[in-house]
């Protein structure tokens, strides 16, 4: 064995230290994977959300010929905040977002996460300076249609042809081409449906085995304060400091929040039970409801909540992992929601159509023949799959984690958590965001190393059974 260029065959990070060797003053993670496609794939993308747009531009930036349709009338993106974690931000920054960012995103200092009741803080996450220098890139928090309209403008200045008020009714995916409302017809080399959770394509690839995502039994509230406001209220201005977010935990809810829109509007995201049909929410009534779940809390939670003028109130869904999301053909597949629908517990449902979109094209760019590309697609569904599943296994747990009523088991997690709150050394943490393996896993991630390794291992199996 060459023990000065192996590769360790046990669990280490004792050579981490390397991935920091060509750039020094930015930390780990510089990809080695931006090279132009050798064979070029003319790619339909099915849907304009933020998974179908990151592996447009994913793409495109390779030289692919990349068109999307989209069933709305124009772009643009509901909801609040979002976050968007080292493992996803390397990623789009490598891809040019930076500037689209600049003004928008938010760079919170660190993640508390406090008592229900009193707002005491039991965990704690430094992300400034330590995620950047960890996993060499930002931990950001924007809002939803800022990030939307960032992906859309930098998808235009790579050359992607967005389709609007192009609504999908049918694809035939050994061709493979799709039927607009139109009538229409549209034929590539590769479809791509990032189609959502109520994805047409995924039912078609899957028959039989489709597996619709399932609710949860919980619903959050969404809904943002004037950063003003609370600055006015003396009780209340220090959960604005360093950016911050904060996440109050307790019995079967939690509230997440932070700033977005550059420092100007602070979001909520508040979890709570709930069992009945959606189809019954009554949105006249949703801003009491709001207010009733979350009675008894911190007083200045409970203040924040109160200044709430709206609030819209979404279903809370996991997938299961499925079976596959390739189809039959070879030459078409579903990503990003379609594929893996996750709770938003490990703020990763983003992050993860990233990552797909990122891996696909490193893959199909990496390959030298067009009769490649259903292994290609194969080696990465297999990849991905592995990687989401684990995901939304993640965010399952965290669900688990912070929703403990108080009892032992909630004195067990916070005493888990107060080496990181009081500055200690600590070697694992139910916060999975400081906890070292899971952080490690979870934003150290690199899509595209891990899909090229797997191509490569593919490449040199099929190349020894060739000669043998």
């Amino acid at each position: 064995m060459d023990i000065t260029n192996s590769t360790p065959t046990y669990p280490t990070r004792s050579l981490q230290f390397l991935k920091r060797v060509d750039s020094p003053s930015k930390g780990a993670y510089v990809s080695k994977t931006k090279e132009p496609a050798k064979v070029k794939f003319k790619v339909i993308i099915a849907g304009a959300g933020l998974g179908g747009l990151a592996t447009a531009i994913a793409l495109a930036l390779r030289g692919h010929q990349v068109t999307i349709f989209e069933q709305a009338k124009e772009l643009g993106e509901v909801g609040a905040g979002i976050q968007i974690p080292s493992n996803s931000s390397r990623l789009l920054l490598k891809w040019g977002l930076g500037p689209h960012f600049e003004g928008k995103v938010v760079q919170p200092e660190g993640m508390s996460f406090r008592r229900w009741q009193s707002g005491k803080r039991i965990g704690y996450t430094k992300l400034v300076p330590d995620f950047q220098e960890k996993f060499n890139a930002p931990y950001y928090v924007i809002h939803r249609a800022h990030f939307h309209e960032a992906m859309h403008k930098r998808a235009l200045e790579v050359g992607v042809e967005i389709e609007v008020d192009s609504k999908i009714v049918d694809y035939d995916f050994d061709r493979p081409s799709l039927t607009l409302e139109n009538g229409s017809v549209h034929a590539a080399d590769l479809i791509v449906a990032a189609d959502g959770v109520k994805s047409l394509a995924r039912g078609i690839i899957l028959g039989d085995k489709d597996q619709l995502p399932r609710m949860t039994g919980f619903a959050a509230y969404r809904a943002t304060v004037p950063v003003e406001k609370m600055q006015a209220d003396p009780d209340l201005a220090w959960i604005l400091e360093n950016n911050g977010l904060h996440c109050w935990i307790g019995d079967l809810r939690h509230v997440m929040s932070y700033t977005i829109a550059g420092g100007k509007s602070f979001n909520m995201v508040l979890s709570h039970p709930e069992k009945s049909d959606p189809s019954t929410w009554r949105q006249e009534t949703a801003l009491e409801d709001m207010k009733q779940q979350f009675q008894g809390w911190d007083f200045r939670l409970t203040r924040v909540i109160d200044m709430v003028k709206s609030t819209i109130k979404w279903p809370l869904f996991t997938g299961y992992p499925l079976d596959h999301w390739v189809a039959p053909s070879g030459k078409a597949l579903i990503i990003g929601d379609a594929a893996h629908a996750m709770l938003p517990y490990m703020s990763q449902g983003a992050a993860m159509a990233v990552e797909d979109g990122s891996a696909l094209a490193t893959i199909l760019s990496t390959i030298t023949s067009k009769e490649d590309l259903v292994p290609a697609l194969r080696i990465f569904e297999h990849v991905r799959r592995t990687r989401t599943s684990q995901m939304q296994h993640a965010s399952l747990i965290n669900g688990r984690i912070w929703h403990y009523a108080d009892g032992p088991e909630q004195r067990a997690r916070d005493e888990g958590m107060r080496p990181e709150v009081e500055g200690r050394q600590f070697v694992e943490s139910p916060n999975q965001w400081s906890d070292p393996v899971t952080q490690e896993w979870c934003y150290g991630y690199d899509a595209d190393a891990v899909v090229l390794e797997a191509w490569e291992e593919w490449l040199r199996k099929r190349d020894s059974e060739t000669i043998g």
